[in-house]
This record gives structure tokens, sequence and C-alpha cells, in this order.
């Protein structure tokens, strides 16, 4: 079955549930498309490919040593993902074997074991998109750019990115041993996760310590974050609250259609994005109609663990005018997936189409710059959903060195003091 995705260009999010699952925080989008045909036949263009491939497939089978270690269905899963690798959409256009298929399915509905952290290849090598909030990854200090060496003592510069998953995978409450070198002091060390069952809190919020700005974060866009929002605008009409500041870091994308539902409670009309395809020509996904948008002023927050569905969601932002967006460059995110189901349930992700900014800003390998830029400190790290919890006082909520956050209250009241970069 052809199903549609959308993905960041994460050269392809895989969800590490290791959750790892997914593939680049990417998650499916509600369009079930028309199935794989039951009859395949080989193209009459890449017929001598093929015989080449079958004379190398009968060669093994005749005279490699160690017959009984031959395991024909990973032998077609290998081929098929040298394939793929070809094409140059490294960690993005993938192929799924059947297991990491039903952990991708599970990432969707919102609940997996894992580690809880996006991966993608880049470079060669696999990183760290985002860890999810209150997961293995996010206490053990894992953070977006993180390069992962090994898993369990085995590298990973010789593995693929499925591979990689695979190996991280397990049962809650087993442990994995990660190698991971911080790109931005060249240092590495081991740190050993219990995975965990992860189901997560799509939407959350609160009123910050003597202010009346709501705190509203959004962690993924599963399935279910556009109604998680509409609840939280509704808590949000009997309280005095006059701005709302949007956090969208660290947020690894997810289902096209609830990018599109969260927009349409912000912008009241025109396009949430565009989508180009392979022949160049250009397609409209508008804001919903009958969505009653909140007129509160806003600002987000994004850096460069916000990617695929959350860019849509700051490019709109942005396009329209609705919100300063405070932080770094986002991911860059930026391409439409097919999924194509095979007949042994494996699982094929093509790219088809490349998204864009309602203005037609290309975002792929890009990445979306913030209207005001703040960087962290290299030792702080971007409060979220659980450092908020601890900050019970305006004095405290001063005191951090969560400077986004800071800079984002500042322009909620002067937001004549932000100068747009785009």
């Amino acid at each position: 079955m052809k199903r549609r995705w959308f993905v960041s260009w994460m050269a392809g999010l895989i969800l590490l549930a290791l959750l790892i699952g997914v593939a680049g925080g990417v998650y499916l989008d509600r369009m079930v498309l028309s199935p794989v045909s039951g009859s395949v036949q080989v193209p009459e263009e890449a017929a001598a490919e093929f015989e080449l491939m079958a004379e190398v497939w009968q060669t093994i089978e005749r005279q490699y040593v160690d017959q009984e270690g031959l395991e024909p269905r990973q032998m077609a899963y290998s081929a098929i993902s040298g394939i793929v690798q070809t094409l140059g959409d490294a960690g993005h256009t993938r192929f799924l074997t059947p297991e990491l298929a039903r952990h991708h399915e599970n990432q969707i509905q919102g609940e997996f074991e894992g580690i809880g952290a996006y991966v993608e290849i880049e470079n060669g090598r696999v990183v760290i998109v985002a860890p999810i909030d209150d997961t293995p990854a996010q206490r053990a200090g894992l953070e977006p750019g993180d390069v992962i060496l090994a898993v369990d003592g085995q590298d990973t510069t010789q593995l693929s990115l499925d591979q990689v998953v695979s190996r991280v995978l397990g049962p809650a409450g087993s442990e994995v041993t990660l190698k991971i070198l911080d790109p931005d002091t060249g240092k590495t060390g081991q740190v050993t996760l219990v995975r965990a069952t992860v189901d997560l809190d799509l939407v959350t919020w609160r009123q910050l310590p003597g202010t009346s700005v709501a705190y509203v974060r959004i962690s993924a866009f599963s399935e279910g974050a556009t109604q998680d929002l509409e609840a939280t605008l509704d808590d949000l009409e009997g309280e005095e609250i006059t701005g709302l500041l949007l956090d969208l870091r660290n947020n690894p994308g997810g289902l096209l259609d609830e990018a599109v539902g969260v927009t349409s409670h912000f912008v009241e009309s025109g396009n949430v994005l565009l989508r180009r395809g392979a022949d160049g020509e250009i397609s409209e996904e508008p804001v919903r109609k009958r969505v009653q948008a909140t007129d509160l002023p806003m600002v987000a927050l994004a850096n460069g663990g916000t990617a695929s569905a959350a860019e849509i969601v700051t490019g709109a932002l942005q396009d329209h005018e609705r919100a300063i967006v405070v932080g770094t460059t986002t991911f860059g995110a930026g391409t439409v997936l097919n999924q194509f189901t095979l007949s042994d349930g494996s699982v094929l992700l093509l790219a088809v189409e490349e998204w864009l900014t309602p203005d037609g800003r290309v975002i792929w390998r890009q990445g979306l710059a913030p209207t005001v830029e703040v960087s962290l400190p290299a030792d702080a790290e971007p409060l979220l959903r659980l450092g908020l919890e601890d900050i019970t006082s305006e004095e405290a909520l001063r005191r951090t060195e969560d400077e986004q956050l800071l800079r984002a209250l500042e322009l909620l009241e002067d937001p004549g003091d932000a100068q747009p970069l785009h």
C-alpha cells in the first residue's frame, strides 16, 4: 500500500525510539494512496542490471564457504537498501524492514518503547536531531547534533541508519550503551540508558510566573496534536492571558495533517505551505476553514532541533507575520515522502515532493532563520516543559540561562524590538 508521508530532511528522521523507529522525523499523512501492484515485472531498460544481480546471487548461493550462514531475506533487504542509497538522499528516502515499519506505526500513535530520540544520517554519521521530552534520551543529556559513534561497543560508521536503529531498539527496562561525540567540543563519552515506554505529551502549557504569558509547548506533531492544542486554547480563554509563547524547540516534526491543523489555530487565511513536485508544478496547502484562530500576540521559539512539521508551522507563522521567531536556524527538513508498503510488510519511503513556506522559501537542507537570533550559552539547555516545572517564581524565571525564552518574553512586552532576518 502506498501512503503519503511528510518528512524532515532529517535526512530522514528516524525515530530513535530508539523508538526509534520513525523515519525522518517524519510521519504519515492521513491520505491513503493506491496499493503497490501485485504484478511486478523487470523493467525492460534494466533487464541487464537485474541479470547481473541474479548472477551475483547465484554465485554466492553456489560458492560461498559458509552456506549455513546465508540469509536470503537479509540479502534481499541489503540489496534494496543499497539501491535506495544510490539515490543520494541518505537517511531520507529509505527502506524499512517489517520490524522498523511496525515501530514507525507505533510512533504515529504517540506511544513506543525506546530511548526517545530522533536521528538522521549526516555526512555519513548518525546524528541526534532531537531528544523527546521526558524520555531516557533527554534525561541523559543527549542534545541535537550529538553523534552516535557506537552502540553497545559496535562502531556505527559502517552501518546503515536502519541497522543502527535496530541495535538501539529494545524492550522497556533493558539497557543500551551509546558512545557519543559532542561536535562542539570534540569530546567523546559513554552513556548507558534504560529503555522505557514513552507516551508522548504532545501539547502542554503553564502560565509563566509573574507574567500574563502562556507558555505552550508542542513536543511533536503525532496524531492528536491539533486536538490537544484546541483543548489548551480553550483552557487559556478562562485565564487572564495577554500573550502566547509557543515553544517548538527540539520538536522533530510529524504528520502534515497535524501541522496544517495547528497552524490553522493561529493563522486565519492563506496557505500553510506549498508543495513542489518533480515536474516543478506547485500546489497549495491552505489554512483550514471553520477554525477559530486565536488572536493572542505570539512569539515562537525554534532551534536546530525544530524539524519537519515543526518547520512548516514556523515558516507559516513567519510568512504570515503572525509571530516573531526567536532562537537559531531550524533543522532543514523539506520533502514529502510517499510510503509504499511491500508484500512482506517492509516499506519504501520515497521522496516525491518538496515543500516550501507560503512565500516560497526553500527549507530543505537550509532551514529557517529566526526573526531574532539568540543562541544559548555553551553549557545551557532550553528549559522546555520539564525545566519550567521547577521555575516557581518570577525571580527564578529571570535567573534562568535560557536566554531564548527570556528574549521571547521581552518581545511579547515590546514586539517592535524585533528586526526580521528573512
